[in-house]
């Protein structure tokens, strides 16, 4: 319970003063807001590490792809991820639910950095035009994109099927897939106990091609993510 609250008091404590300290950054280069943003990741993983003695391990980073136009397709499981990827990837652009880009300070960072919302209550006329929102920002932008195809933050034992969304992105943008397993939620889960001791896996899958079918492609990264889950566990 110490172990808990002491982790929960320090990495918000962290993240506000960061934010606060990058606010004159919002009138700046993104670039800047960009560093900040790893600034979150790292200070996530110190505080993981210092108070609740997680360890965390970085698989198959021979795998990430270079030089090449690519989307990320990540499991979801706790905050951790959102945060943490930002230090192993170039600073992806987020698919995010369009309530975060209303939080005061953090949602101006969201927009800033250039995030894509989606508003998956109603069908409105900035959902209607997101695949042209996302191949604007792959095509202007060296940073990868990111999206959790399994739409939110889903507990270590729950096998949640996948969005179509993700397979019609792969359909439409042909380009490379990184498919990446996280199990955050073993440690930090979206509801009930935070634990101490364990161990967090952010495993770096080999690359998906274009070329596959829109529900080929959902299927078989699905399979894929969640095999690499129950490894892990």
């Amino acid at each position: 319970m110490i172990r808990k609250s002491l982790f929960l008091f320090f990495f918000f404590l962290g993240i506000s003063i960061i934010s606060i300290i990058f606010l004159p950054s919002l009138i700046m280069p993104a670039k800047i807001v960009l560093f900040g943003g790893k600034m979150m990741g790292r200070w996530a993983a110190f505080s993981l590490q210092i108070f609740l003695q997680t360890k965390i391990i970085v698989k198959g980073r021979e795998n990430i792809i270079r030089n090449e136009k690519f989307f990320i397709a990540c499991s979801h499981q706790s905050v951790f991820e959102t945060f943490y990827l930002q230090t192993i990837f170039n600073a992806p652009i987020f698919i995010l639910k369009h309530e975060l880009i209303k939080i005061p300070i953090f949602g101006w960072y969201l927009k800033k950095i250039g995030s894509i919302s989606i508003n998956r209550n109603k069908i409105s006329k900035n959902n209607l035009g997101l695949i042209d929102k996302i191949k604007n920002s792959v095509r202007n932008s060296e940073r990868p994109l990111i999206i959790f195809p399994q739409g939110t933050r889903v507990l270590p034992n729950e096998t949640v099927p996948f969005k179509k969304g993700v397979g019609r992105i792969y359909d439409e943008l042909k380009i490379n897939c990184q498919p990446v397993a996280v199990n955050s939620g073993n440690v930090w889960p979206k509801n009930g106990k935070i634990n101490s001791k364990k161990t967090i896996i952010v495993s770096v899958l080999p690359v998906v091609k274009p070329g596959m079918s829109s529900a080929d492609f959902t299927s078989y990264i699905e399979s894929k993510i969640y095999n690499e889950l129950d490894l892990m566990n």
